[in-house]
């Protein structure tokens, strides 16, 4: 059972600035999911802009998505600033395990405790240093057994040990959230969000959007995901993938106007 105060945080009153700096392979998409739940998106990477564009932003998304060597100093200055101004920041490890120079800019990025940690369940097995089946920014299937969830549950309980004020969320069929005092698993959702690039990007990015409007940490993961899975659901009996993430999309803006919360499937327990 979800313990956590889900509730209708869509559209966002505040609406929130929130500083991307994301993969440009969908950047687009994740400027318009900000804009479609009543969130602001700025775009910025340049580390100039960065001191005077703290002063205004709400809270900050890093993603590795699309590395490059002045992209990576970009995101590491920016997780270094919102550290020191203890800004709200998402870190997303995508493709987490692919390189060694993605899993040094993405530990660097940990290593300034940020308050969310998320992948897909195949990175964060990279990122925890258990065995993974991930092929490039994809999950696989065979780190999602019960065992494997399990085993990633514990490892990612142990890692809070080391950064406590960081949630971690790891995506997939079923997605995990850790901290120190609770484990949530949530059920929602439908296969075909793995049919089309860009949904980790989008949900990362509606968390650091209710983090940025003053949402707590544990709701604003929970609710960002559930809710997401839940546009995902309603888009499912749409023929075609295109028409598909379309509709996803769509629901994004439509979503909210329902008692979506109350579709929220999952349970959430404390560790002993």
């Amino acid at each position: 059972m979800i313990k956590t105060n889900v509730s209708n945080k869509f559209p966002l009153k505040k609406a929130p600035l929130v500083h991307c700096i994301t993969n440009e392979v969908t950047c687009e998409t994740v400027a318009n999911a900000l804009l479609y739940v009543g969130a602001k998106p700025i775009m910025a990477s340049d580390s100039r802009e960065f001191a005077e564009l703290f002063q205004q932003t709400d809270s900050l998304l890093l993603n590795i998505g699309h590395l490059s060597e002045e992209r990576a100093s970009s995101l590491i200055a920016a997780s270094k600033l919102a550290q020191t101004v203890q800004k709200p920041t998402v870190v997303d490890l995508v493709g987490y395990g692919v390189s060694q120079v993605r899993n040094q800019v993405g530990r660097a990025l940990v290593t300034e405790n940020p308050t969310v940690v998320k992948g897909n369940i195949s990175e964060l097995r990279n990122f925890c240093g258990l065995s993974s089946h991930g092929r490039g920014v994809d999950g696989s299937e065979l780190d999602q057994s019960d065992e494997a969830i399990e085993e990633l549950s514990e490892a990612l309980q142990r890692l809070t040990t080391k950064y406590p004020k960081t949630m971690f969320l790891a995506t997939g069929a079923q997605d995990i959230i850790v901290d120190q005092q609770h484990i949530w698993r949530l059920t929602n959702g439908v296969a075909e969000l793995d049919r089309f690039t860009g949904t980790g990007d989008i949900v990362g990015a509606l968390i650091a959007a209710l983090l940025g409007s003053g949402v707590e940490a544990a709701e604003a993961v929970v609710s960002a995901v559930s809710y997401f899975n839940l546009c995902g659901e309603q888009a499912e009996d749409t023929l075609g993938l295109a028409a598909f993430r379309q509709e996803t999309l769509n629901q994004l803006s439509v979503l909210m106007e329902k008692n979506w919360w109350t579709e929220v499937k999952g349970w959430e327990k404390q560790w002993i």
